[in-house]
């Protein structure tokens, strides 16, 4: 592995200036990559982690709606060494150039940023998302691309061919090399290893420096904007596309337990609520905790959690934290300094940071943003007609409160001192 990585050159441009629509009102006030997720990660740091934990460390993030939380998280959590100039997270916004003031899509915001390949002089570069929760060495995607003299390589996994309609769909031959692409078919092109199972396509490329150069400038020429939809489709015609079988990578660490190959798009909140429900009990499947591969995040220097009393099933619990006596918590997820006062009860729940949660509340399969406070006795998630009229329910019935005041902290920790940075 040090051999490979002192070979190739190799840069990441991660795409993280998605929208998340369907996150809503989760991604109202910010981009979906700064999403928080789980007790205290965001999940933009999933794909950082994975590009770090591969020796891969010139990364460049391509922000744009609602960037403004994502670029505080990068700011204080991001910071590799300035004494190291090859070793950087760096956010890049649109160039706001006399032909557009926004990135049109995958391929455009690359194209924007040619200056910086040109710079850099890399062998390879990685055009990943920042969406999804998963871990991947990337080093293993890189041999890859190389033993099969790849152009470009798309990672793969390996899914039901059922729920391939969903997704974009790789159609391959027996060697791996792709020979057609499907956007959401209905009649999607199965493996040719198994016809059960198709390739749906996770997003996240690599591409010989000068083929994806060219790619983009002929892109820019023709008018196409996307990846997926217009660059990758044209150069199956004159270059060696392979797509990789991410089901084979290989993370140290993991446990028998664990989802093997686990990758989720938390795209809707009913998606969100169920990743959530992946890292909790006694055998998750995407087990939080690998000293080999971590998820690296907030640097935040709070105190730990506090639990006064209660009844506390299968949840995790972020710092500084307070849980009050006589409470009863199952299958949740709070995050740092909430507090969740007395007699409160909470079930299939994620609370957000700064949160307090009133006496005797009662809470059932309900996501709480940040900065919130639920009045004593509140009720949410028992009354499915009376939470449509003041919230957003989701189709699986899980009631979303948007973020609240930002001045506000439920342990009123800011204004009297410097506080704890995030």
């Amino acid at each position: 592995m040090r051999d490979r990585r002192q070979l190739e050159k190799i840069i990441a441009f991660v795409l993280a200036g998605g929208e998340g629509k369907r996150l809503n009102p989760l991604s109202a006030e910010r981009c979906k990559p700064a999403v928080p997720f789980g007790a205290r990660y965001r999940i933009v740091d999933f794909v950082l982690s994975n590009l770090i934990n591969s020796g891969i460390n010139s990364v460049y993030l391509l922000v744009q709606y609602k960037s403004q939380e994502l670029i505080e998280h990068i700011r204080k959590a991001w910071v590799i060494s300035p004494l190291l100039p090859s070793q950087f997270v760096t956010v890049v916004p649109p160039e706001m150039h006399k032909e557009t003031l926004q990135f049109k899509g995958t391929a455009d915001a690359v194209y924007q940023g040619l200056r910086l390949i040109e710079l850099h002089q890399p062998d390879i570069v990685a055009v990943f998302g920042a969406d999804h929760i998963y871990r991947m060495d990337i080093n293993q995607m890189v041999w890859f691309h190389r033993e099969h003299q790849a152009d470009v390589t798309v990672a793969a996994l390996p899914i039901p061919i059922e729920q391939a309609s969903s997704f974009g769909v790789i159609g391959t031959d027996t060697e791996g090399r792709i020979c057609e692409f499907q956007e959401k078919p209905l009649a999607p092109k199965p493996m040719p290893s198994d016809p059960g199972r198709a390739y749906a396509s996770m997003g996240n490329y690599l591409f010989n420096t000068e083929v994806l150069i060219e790619a983009l400038r002929e892109a820019h020429r023709l008018g196409e904007t996307d990846f997926g939809r217009h660059v990758l489709p044209r150069l199956m015609a004159s270059q060696r596309l392979y797509a990789y079988d991410f089901s084979t990578n290989v993370i140290p660490g993991i446990k028998s337990y664990e989802e093997v190959g686990y990758w989720r798009d938390v795209g809707t909140i009913d998606a969100y609520l169920g990743a959530h429900k992946d890292v909790l009990g006694e055998a998750p499947r995407f087990d939080a905790f690998n000293p080999q591969w971590p998820i690296f995040s907030s640097n935040y220097q709070g105190p730990v959690a506090k639990i006064l009393g209660g009844e506390i099933k299968n949840s995790l619990f972020g710092a500084a934290c307070v849980i009050h006596k006589n409470t009863r918590i199952q299958n949740c997820i709070v995050r740092r300094e909430t507090v969740i006062e007395e007699g409160a009860e909470l079930e299939d729940c994620i609370i957000m940071d700064y949160v307090r949660i009133g006496r005797n509340a009662r809470l059932r399969n309900v996501i709480i943003d940040r900065h919130n406070t639920i009045e004593p006795n509140t009720q949410l998630g028992y009354d499915r007609e009376a939470d449509n009229k003041k919230y957003v329910v989701s189709p699986g019935g899980i009631v979303v409160l948007p973020m609240g005041k930002i001045n506000f902290f439920a342990r009123d920790s800011r204004g009297k001192g410097p506080g704890y940075a995030e």
